[in-house]
């Protein structure tokens, strides 16, 4: 019996470590074969492509007009509210007209005042000038009373002045709309003070057609390039978020904004609104279309940016070598140059992508051969890029490269067993 036993125990410790040595050299078959890169492709199709400029900006009626006042007073009566309809010339607001009236009041008895001064003087002159005439009076009498003449009409005419000022002080009491609109804000209420001093206080906001409005669009400045007078325009608004409205770009002004250390220019943008649905002050996301192409080449803009790792590391090579040499033998803005082929050559057209050679065979464990391949590219929209030349329509194209990781480390030098490996 103990002879079984320890034949048994042989027989059980090699099935053991034939089972571990198989499970050792399938990981590592497994590894090896997973060590191989993998890439992602894409296909050149032909379709629709827009190529927009995207900005934010607020809706604004075309002509919003400040109602306010020149006088000071107390708000007596308000005949509009927020939203009430109004006709250029209708009587909005009444200020207390007292004080005004009694003003005119007072510059009317000022003024007949200064005509009874006036005929006096003019039957005095009339005497004197007869007097001088017979040589009954001196000719200084003559013509101090003419001069006195004089004064009395320019009194008259000074009192005529000051009435009609009053008089226009009393009708601003009355405050009418200068346009016709809807009243979209309301600063006062009756019974308020208002005081006219440095500036004009505010009573309405008044638009004068909602039914036309304006978008002022934030565009940055690396963007205003491509925006024209004329370009159409799609965007939406938070109200309505499912739904894509229309708009046409007027105007592009010259004054700059800065948003952010941004620079900015305001792009106002007419929309029609016969509906009433959007709002003054709501916040509009604009697409400012640029450029369309119907039913063009265009390629996954994924494949622009592909660049295989060995050519990666060469340019990382260069780079660094480069660097080093300017740093080290040049002045700092020796460089400029350089800089600026480089900015000229990143705004070519022409662009590199890859795709996997035909005549790539394929043998397990090894890598596919990538062919670069020169294309003229075109407008983007932001996912897809125009193809103008290179490419034919189902052409194939290297998007990304995918390598499986080495879950058991199965490199040279690793136990892939080892609870260090990664």
């Amino acid at each position: 019996m103990p002879k079984a036993s320890k034949h048994s125990t042989g027989v059980w410790v090699t099935v053991l470590l034939l089972i571990g040595a198989g499970g050792f050299g399938a990981c590592y078959w497994y590894n090896s074969r997973g060590s191989s890169p993998q890439y992602l492709t894409g296909t050149v199709v032909r379709g629709d492509l827009t190529q927009a400029v995207t900005a934010t900006g607020q809706l604004n009626p075309m002509i919003n007009v400040q109602v306010g006042s020149q006088i000071s007073g107390i708000i007596q009566k308000l005949f509009v509210d927020f939203n009430s309809p109004v006709h250029e010339g209708q009587i909005i607001a009444q200020i207390d007209p007292a004080t005004y009236l009694a003003n005119v009041h007072q510059n009317e008895a000022d003024l007949e005042n200064a005509k009874a001064v006036l005929e006096l003087a003019k039957l005095n002159a009339g005497r004197a000038e007869d007097l001088s005439k017979k040589n009954l009076t001196p000719k200084a009498d003559c013509d101090k009373a003419l001069a006195e003449l004089q004064q009395a009409r320019a009194a008259v005419k000074q009192k005529e002045a000051t009435l009609e000022r009053a008089k226009v002080d009393l009708n601003r009491c009355t405050v009418s709309a200068p346009i016709d609109g809807i009243v979209i804000s309301r600063h006062v209420d009756v019974g308020q003070t208002v005081t006219a001093s440095l500036s004009a206080p505010t009573f309405f906001v008044i638009a004068k057609d909602l039914t036309h409005m304006q978008i002022d669009a934030n565009v940055a400045e690396a963007d205003v390039g491509g925006v024209k007078v004329g370009q159409s325009v799609d965007f939406t608004v938070d109200a309505f978020p499912a739904r894509i409205f229309h708009g046409k770009v007027t105007q592009i002004r010259n004054a700059p904004t800065m948003v952010q250390n941004v620079v900015t220019y305001d792009a106002v943008i007419e929309v029609d609104n016969p509906d009433l649905e959007l709002k003054p002050g709501m916040t509009a996301n604009v697409a400012i279309v640029t450029a369309r192409r119907p039913n063009t080449l265009k390629i996954p803009n994924a494949a622009l940016r592909f660049r295989p790792p060995e050519v990666l590391a060469a340019r990382t090579n260069v780079a660094s070598t480069v660097k080093t040499r300017s740093t080290a033998g040049r002045k700092p803005g020796a460089n400029a140059g350089a800089v600026a082929s480089s900015l000229a050559k990143a705004r070519q057209t022409h662009r590199t992508v890859y795709t996997l050679a035909s005549t790539n065979a394929a043998t397990p464990g090894e890598a596919p051969v990538l062919e670069p391949i020169q294309i003229k590219t075109g407008i983007g929209d932001g996912v897809f890029t125009e193809v103008i030349d290179g490419l034919n329509e189902g052409t194939v194209v290297v998007v990304g490269l995918n390598t499986p990781k080495n879950n058991y480390g199965a490199l040279a030098g690793k136990n892939p067993f080892s609870s260090r490996s990664k």
